[in-house]
């Protein structure tokens, strides 16, 4: 196990482990044990109740964020004709296809996030094995394989965030920065989790969510209680 620092030792000391927090004071706790040098990423952790071997109990989709997450994401998107026009209007970073294939190929990785037209999916599919790994695949169940490129890139560059079960029945998202005023992070808070929530297979048995964490990107992990979240109608 990994010796932990004593700036991280000393900020575990404000947490009570054994407590599950409201969403509130939770995000208070955030801001108060983050010690980093730079304005860190917030991210929930849900431990959810499903198999992540069966494929019926697979959770996988994108949230735009109402407040964003405080990062820029660069957008490639694979698109010819009009469509490539529409990207390039709607401020997508990157828009081609091949040559943009033969980069990636090379090594090249200067993007945050991958779009589609169904049409590129043939070429696209050839990079599984490249950008599988990394999570950068476009997917129809992200949005991110689609025809309405503009819509996509908007969305992306609003604060859209992916989420997905990995292999462990955990989703991890982030939500925003330290320096977000409190209402905005509780109000991104409130968007995932709702939207976690809502996501619950049906071939789920038992407690669903077992366990909400919040962390800075240095910080420990503080439990939240999810009875203190107001959940959408």
């Amino acid at each position: 196990m990994a010796k932990k620092g004593k700036k991280y030792i000393e900020a575990l000391k404000l947490v009570d482990r054994s407590q599950a927090y409201a969403i509130d004071e939770a995000i208070e706790l955030v801001k108060k044990t983050d010690f980093a040098k730079f304005d860190a990423t917030v991210e929930v952790a849900f431990r959810l109740g499903v198999d992540p071997k069966k494929a019926d109990q697979q959770i996988r989709g994108a949230v735009v964020l109402p407040n964003g997450t405080g990062k820029t994401q660069r957008v490639l998107v694979f698109a010819k004709g009009e469509k490539a026009k529409e990207a390039e209007a709607a401020g997508a970073d990157y828009v081609g296809d091949a040559e943009f294939i033969n980069k990636i190929n090379q090594g090249w990785f200067d993007f945050d996030v991958v779009v589609a037209t169904p049409d590129m999916m043939g070429e696209v599919g050839k990079l599984g094995r490249t950008l599988g790994p990394k999570g950068l695949m476009p997917n129809p169940k992200t949005g991110t394989v689609t025809f309405d490129v503009e819509k996509a890139v908007n969305e992306i560059k609003a604060g859209k965030v992916e989420y997905r079960l990995d292999k462990a029945g955990i989703i991890h998202v982030p939500i925003g920065k330290v320096s977000f005023e409190d209402a905005k992070l509780q109000e991104n808070f409130a968007t995932i989790f709702d939207t976690v929530l809502k996501a619950k297979p049906s071939a789920a048995k038992g407690t669903y969510m077992k366990s909400v964490t919040i962390t800075s990107t240095m910080g420990p992990g503080i439990k939240i209680d999810p009875s203190t979240v107001a959940v959408k109608a």
